[in-house]
């Protein structure tokens, strides 16, 4: 049997992505070939995840929410001490 399995390196231990389907002890050989992963720049993540929520309009009301909260005056008003 030859399957093809993606996994992760932990230390001396490689975790698969999936069952081999095989009885513990049993003996394999494995061939690794490191997978590359793309040179990311910072704000590259942020740009992945753009317009994910465009047409959602449950998230357009909580921003909306937010952006009113935003407004509220929250300071004390000074308190009138009469003229001078």
């Amino acid at each position: 049997m030859i399957k093809t399995l993606h996994g992760k390196v932990n230390g001396r231990t490689i975790e698969f992505s999936e069952n081999l389907g095989l009885n513990d002890g049993q003996e394999v050989e494995v061939q690794v070939r490191v997978i590359p992963t793309a040179a990311q720049k910072p704000g590259d993540g942020l740009l992945r995840t753009e317009g994910a929520l465009v047409d959602d309009t449950e998230w357009d009301a909580i921003m909306e929410d937010i952006h009113r909260s935003r407004k509220v005056e929250r300071r004390q008003a000074l308190p009138d001490l009469g003229e001078p």
